[in-house]
């Protein structure tokens, strides 16, 4: 009997984990990196008022899988709560609404930590428990809240960088209002995938080019075969050279040249096929445009070249001493590092796998030259390999978020808004009707904020408060309007509402978390009336 030998038997496939299979869809999202930092992540929610839109916030965050998560309410369970908070039942009534919705959110997700406070009836001490807890990642607060205790929020959040989330629901209202510690730099914004290629095509480097010319140095002896499944980006450079022979060395970069261009590169194409033409020369054609342009920076890259670090601990933040060896790089080359992805395109397999092999490694080498700089740099010598070719990657498309502070004032902010509604009426008049433009949400927020103290305002308490923050809008039939609808709702919450509301506020959280996408910023206000959002900078 043959002997079976260990080492030829195959190894045992090793299938997704457990919390692979739970979390599949949105680790396809934000990958591992962003469910560890999720799952690194201590969220504190301070709820008052109605309670809803704080906790239907929480149940986002929870069923992805933050790691602890901590209630502050001083509120005692009641029969309103049970009509709108679907994290109460009828057993909660008489009992801290703290405990019985961070009990009922843990059973969304059990992985999920949760603490309360306060462990009995009275007066709530959150300075006490923001000393005696863990650095907390983030911070929300529902309105309408008290003065000091909003005082105790942002004097901890001023002392340890920490965002904070500000959500009002009351009526078919919402807003949220993001405030992040400085300029807060996203990498991994995850732009569409056509828009990162990157192919180098004026910029060849000398492997690319000797590559190029090895498969085109007899290009019209070629067989059918072979002259069929030429990468575009061999013909594309073949051409190129030929072209620029012709033009005096120019490359064809005006719309017309590249119309031009690529009416020439068609017409190198063979006929004499079923086909009537050749598929990867067709391809050739309609890569020119996206691929045949002269260098430029995206306006976020200029952006973060230009920003200039107000805060003492910027210039020693790994992000800014990557930044600065990118913008080294790129002063130096006159391009930033290639990302080193390759479309895919009719070639060969053997050809297209020593093409791709030959933009990775280009892209291998930039990244080892990025790196070498920021490590040469104060600070930068423990800076990590892989954090350099993750910003070498997206460097094109990184965002600056609150890199400028809110120069404007509300009442240029209303004139502005004002303007913008005129010229909607204006349109609708014009077209009876047939176009209309969307309406500013901006008096929705003026009249919400009016009430984050004082819940049950009336509408001219609220026109007062307005006034006095934007005297023009004193007399503004929309701002009067919003303020009879806030005050109509008293502080109240709808639950569907809220539990829209609660949804989009975990999505930016998530973002600014995980630090992927691009989170919106400063303010986005809902109106649950005609169904919209509005993100302004106030």
């Amino acid at each position: 009997m043959t002997e079976i030998v260990m080492s030829q038997t195959p190894p045992i496939l090793q299938g997704p984990s457990e919390k692979e299979k739970k979390y599949d869809r949105q680790l396809r999202l934000w990958a591992a990196s962003g469910q560890a930092a999720l799952e690194s992540a201590n969220i504190l929610l301070v709820n008052s008022g109605a309670g809803t839109v704080g906790v239907e916030t929480l149940k986002n965050l929870v069923l992805p899988g933050i790691g602890r998560f901590t209630i502050t309410d001083e509120a005692v369970v009641n029969e309103a709560d049970l009509g709108v908070n679907f994290f109460l039942d009828e057993s909660c009534l008489g009992e801290l609404r703290s405990e019985c919705c961070t009990k009922l959110l843990q059973e969304l997700n059990p992985e999920v930590q949760g603490e309360w406070f306060p462990k009995e009836e009275g007066v709530l001490d959150l300075a006490g428990i923001l000393e005696t807890s863990p650095t907390f990642t983030l911070i929300m607060y529902t309105h309408p809240i008290r003065k000091e205790t909003l005082s105790v929020i942002e004097s901890y959040a001023n002392q340890h960088k920490t965002p904070l989330v500000s959500i009002h629901s009351s009526g078919f209202y919402s807003y949220f209002r993001i405030s992040l510690p400085g300029t807060f730099p996203i990498v991994d914004t995850h732009p569409e995938v056509e828009k990162t290629t990157d192919l180098r095509l004026l910029n060849p480097w000398p492997e690319l080019v000797a590559f190029a010319q090895d498969m085109t140095k007899d290009i019209d002896a070629l067989d059918d075969h072979e002259h069929g499944h030429l990468p575009y980006v061999v013909i594309l450079l073949h051409y190129l050279e030929e072209w620029r022979q012709s033009h005096n060395g120019q490359n064809p970069t005006s719309y017309s040249d590249k119309s031009d261009f690529s009416k020439f590169i068609l017409s190198k194409a063979r006929t004499n096929n079923p086909e009537g033409g050749e598929e990867n020369f067709q391809e050739a054609a309609v890569a020119i445009n996206k691929n045949i342009k002269v260098p430029e920076l995206e306006t976020g890259v200029q952006e973060l070249f230009d920003h200039q670090v107000s805060d003492e601990i910027e210039p020693q933040s790994v992000f800014w001493i990557i930044a600065k060896a990118i913008e080294t790089f790129y002063r130096e080359h006159g391009y930033l590092p290639l990302p080193g992805a390759l479309p895919d395109m009719k070639a060969q397999s053997s050809v297209y796998v020593k093409l791709q092999s030959i933009y990775k490694e280009k892209a291998r080498r930039d990244a080892q030259e990025v790196l070498e700089t920021a490590r040469a740099f104060s600070g930068g010598k423990d800076v990590d390999p892989a954090e350099v070719d993750l910003f070498c990657k997206n460097a094109r498309f990184v965002k600056l978020i609150n890199a400028t502070p809110t120069s404007e004032d509300l009442d240029q902010v209303f004139e502005a808004e004002t303007a913008n509604d005129e010229a909607a009426e204006a349109m609708k008049v014009e077209t009876d009707g047939a176009f209309t433009l969307p309406m500013s949400n901006l008096f929705i927020y003026l009249a919400l904020v009016a009430t984050s103290h004082n819940p049950t305002a009336t509408a001219d308490e609220i026109m007062s408060a307005i006034a006095a923050v934007v005297p023009n809008a004193a007399g503004s039939e929309r701002a009067l309007q919003a303020a009879q609808e806030v005050a109509r709702a008293s502080g109240g919450e709808l639950h569907n509402i809220s539990a829209l509301t609660g949804g989009m506020v975990a999505q930016e959280i998530i973002k600014i978390i995980t630090k992927q996408y691009v989170p919106i910023e400063n303010t986005c206000i809902f109106d649950g009336i005609s169904s919209r959002c509005q993100v302004l900078r106030l």
